[in-house]
């Protein structure tokens, strides 16, 4: 199991490759959402998609690793998972206000409305908000307000909220249309638009891994400056 000695060891090669790949992934990523057709209904506000869509997955999946990075730290108590965990929820937030965002800009360019309350919308909403209780959870614990348990807890219990948004568009009625990429058929998205979705993705996703890198380096240094003017008081 990765602890924060080993950590320390690979963390460097990894950051910089992600910060490499995520950089060609996100100019390659671009340049092609920009060459790529536009839409016959939406015209260009289809190139929305481009951002909308990685940002959406970003913000499903890396609450998945919060969540399973929670139960992990229940089970085995590895101070290193609940770090990932932790470090990992801003990152996550971002994502998700990007798409909620981006969304009401798409829904407003093509629905002609800023919001609707269905399915797909409210459990987005509501991920969001599990990712800000979970960070104020968190910075609590810093505090010494809470247990240590109530944020592994609080993110294990938003883990029931995943499936719900992944398949609202199929259990209820919703302006989203199905799944057209994710599917057991595989996608139906045409060529052209799929190389720059799996481009802006894959930036994300590198993107991602460099900041959380970082993150948990600044959170090592900073208990560790914690531990020194502990034993220095004393």
């Amino acid at each position: 199991m990765v602890d924060i000695n080993l950590f320390g060891k690979i963390e460097k090669p990894i950051l910089r490759i992600s910060i490499l790949l995520s950089i060609l992934f996100f100019i390659s990523g671009m340049y092609s959402a920009f060459l790529s057709p536009a839409d016959y209904q939406q015209q260009d506000f289809v190139r929305i998609m481009y951002v909308h869509v990685p940002s959406a997955w970003m913000g499903l999946g890396i609450y998945v690793l919060i969540g399973f990075s929670s139960i992990a730290y229940i089970i085995w108590r590895n101070p290193f998972l609940d770090m990932v965990a932790s470090q990992s929820a801003l990152i996550g937030a971002a994502f998700t206000l990007i798409t909620l965002v981006t969304g009401a800009l798409w829904g407003e360019s093509i629905w002609g409305t800023w919001w609707v309350w269905d399915a797909r919308l409210t459990s987005m909403l509501i991920l969001f908000f599990f990712y800000l209780a979970y960070i104020s959870l968190s910075n609590a614990v810093k505090n010494r307000l809470v247990k240590n348990d109530s944020p592994a807890v609080l993110a294990v219990v938003g883990l029931i909220n995943i499936p719900i948004v992944k398949f609202s568009v199929n259990a209820w009625s919703t302006l989203h249309q199905p799944a057209s990429i994710l599917r057991l058929n595989g996608p139906t998205i045409h060529y052209s638009m799929l190389l720059p979705l799996c481009l802006m993705f894959s930036a994300c996703i590198t993107f991602f891994i460099a900041i959380l890198i970082l993150r948990i380096k600044t959170e090592v240094m900073r208990k560790k400056i914690l531990r020194i003017q502990h034993i220095s008081s004393t």
